[in-house]
């Protein structure tokens, strides 16, 4: 639960344990602070070496001094929406960020009826349904390629790159695609269904560099039609449908960055869609986000303006949802390469702005500078995990498998 008002003016009398954080907040800011839900806020960012005003470049610098009673009351939904606003500025969110959630401040100070409505939405109601699942397509895939194209490297792959080895974002997405392929063992002449194609990222380098036929499946009308155009000449079949509709068989399965678009109630149905989906003897790549706790729900600010009805998993939620189906053979953690990934889009992103701003408006660029940001800081903070995990049938014939990295 969040803090309440009244918790607040009463925690604001009592003589606060630590000394070195009132000599910080005395020397460091030199401020007096308004009400007492402000110096509230400031001893416990303080906490996490964050200055209201202060010099360092995590610091926020406030124009609204309402901002802190719009985060209790709203807890990070306020947070973001008053940063897209205006109301506060800080020149490396990300670090901001990561230093909130590694002092653990995010579960202080939480929005706790936005919180409950959340949950009771997401417990109460199926958001990843069939009938609800291009929304997140329409809010998010289809804000434009030229966005897209202009963030992300010429792969056009929208997930974590695998930084081993790699100088560049794009060398580290072309790891990435190509360690999937190597992972799920694609050989020449092979079918392989993507669960989640994206702009046809990999669907273009399975299908030229390993020789398989790909069937790709997406929710976004405009990511279909560029991956239709990158994909024109190859044995690849772009589809704008629900994985859940899906019939026949594959030698192979990979789905990159579109488990955290299922939702628990809809788990058991991925899996056993893909069990029946894939041959006996095949392989399946799950590459996703995995979060350090299991929930049904997920940030409040997050699910309002940039990926609706979404929920990371836990890596206890994915094995759980795996045991009838499937045996699991191997799982990788790159986490850490999601921070820099992530970081790297926001450059781009930054750099091309003079070339997008007349197509957005400014508070787009704060929306999305934003949501890049905060990301980079939940990863960095390794709250966040990206996980591969490897999957086969539970046949005893199978060869042993040998993963690679």
């Amino acid at each position: 639960m969040g803090a309440t008002t009244e918790q607040l003016n009463e925690e604001s009398t009592m003589s606060h344990s630590s000394e070195s954080i009132e000599q910080t907040l005395h020397s460091s800011t030199k401020a007096s602070f308004s009400s007492p839900v402000e110096r509230w806020m400031a001893t416990n960012l303080a906490k996490a070496g964050i200055i209201i005003n202060g010099p360092n470049p995590w610091d926020p610098q406030v124009h609204n001094t309402a901002l802190w009673d719009r985060v209790i009351r709203q807890g990070s939904l306020g947070l973001g929406e008053a940063y897209v606003d205006g109301w506060w500025d800080c020149e490396q969110v990300d670090e901001f960020i990561s230093r909130i959630i590694s002092a653990k401040l995010n579960e202080q100070v939480t929005g706790r009826w936005v919180v409950l409505r959340h949950w009771l939405m997401a417990t109460l109601f199926n958001r990843q349904s069939e009938k609800r699942a291009y929304q997140v397509g329409e809010q998010h895939y289809d804000a434009g390629n030229d966005l897209y194209q202009a963030m992300l490297d010429p792969t056009m792959a929208y997930s974590c790159g695998y930084w081993h080895e790699a100088k560049t974002l794009h060398e580290a997405q072309l790891n990435k695609l190509r360690l999937i392929c190597e992972k799920a063992q694609l050989k020449q002449g092979e079918s392989v269904l993507e669960i989640g194609c994206g702009w046809g990222s990999f669907a273009e380098i399975a299908a030229k560099e390993y020789g398989v036929s790909v069937t790709g499946v997406t929710i976004s009308k405009e990511q279909k039609k560029l991956a239709d155009e990158r994909c024109q000449g190859l044995p690849v079949d772009i589809e704008l449908k629900d994985y859940r509709s899906m019939e026949g068989q594959y030698d192979k399965l990979v789905s990159i960055g579109m488990f955290e678009h299922v939702g628990p109630k809809n788990y058991d149905t991925y899996m056993s869609t893909a069990h029946r989906l894939m041959k006996e003897d095949g392989t399946f790549v799950l590459h996703t986000i995995g979060s350090d706790q299991s929930k049904n729900g997920t940030d409040p600010w997050i699910d309002k303006y940039i990926f609706r009805n979404g929920v990371i998993p836990s890596l206890k939620q994915i094995s759980e949802s795996v045991e009838p189906y499937f045996v699991i053979e191997d799982v990788h953690n790159f986490g850490p390469d999601y921070d820099k990934t992530l970081m790297a889009w926001h450059q781009n992103f930054a750099a091309a702005w003079p070339e997008l701003k007349d197509q957005y408006n400014e508070r787009f660029y704060r929306m999305w500078s934003y949501y890049l940001k905060i990301c980079a800081g939940a990863f960095r903070s390794r709250s966040l995990q990206l996980y591969q995990v490897v999957l086969r049938k539970r046949l005893d014939r199978l060869p042993r498998y040998h993963s690679v990295r």
